[in-house]
């Protein structure tokens, strides 16, 4: 499950490092911005039908928080 959510992270991103960390900062990442933001709440919406409210999406820091955040919304 965390493996395709990477998978999924790393086409939103653009990212070909094979060895992205799921305790990655995602904000960090290089290809951060405003258009990756909204790909990324697109991507979790179509793939896991999860909406994150954007006061909770700003308190999420790493791909973790975010992969949890999916996981506790997913019942």
């Amino acid at each position: 499950m965390q493996a395709k959510f990477i998978d999924l992270i790393k086409e939103v991103f653009e990212i070909e490092d094979t060895n992205l960390d799921i305790n990655a900062f995602f904000r960090d990442l290089d290809s951060w911005d405003s258009l990756t933001h909204l790909s990324l709440i697109a991507m979790i919406d179509e793939e896991y039908g999860v909406v994150i409210e954007d006061d909770r999406f700003k308190t999420l820091m790493t791909l973790n928080d975010l992969f949890e955040e999916i996981q506790k919304r997913q019942v």
